[in-house]
């Protein structure tokens, strides 16, 4: 599930951050970031399901 998310994350980057941290302030922020161009969402993007794990303690959220 992760590498799908990664996957989308670098094909549609504000997809991959929904599927991961939800509708939030995370989301807002990598839209913005997509349209100012897709490489700093999708880096937003895979940085932010990378990390979201670590935030949760390890655990995978489906």
């Amino acid at each position: 599930m992760k590498l799908l998310r990664l996957i989308l994350g670098l094909v549609i980057p504000p997809l991959g951050v929904f599927l991961t941290a939800g509708v939030g302030p995370t989301l807002l922020i990598n839209v913005l970031l997509t349209l100012l161009g897709w490489l700093p969402g999708s880096i937003h993007a895979v940085w932010v399901i990378a990390k979201y794990e670590d935030k949760l303690g390890g655990e995978e959220v489906y």
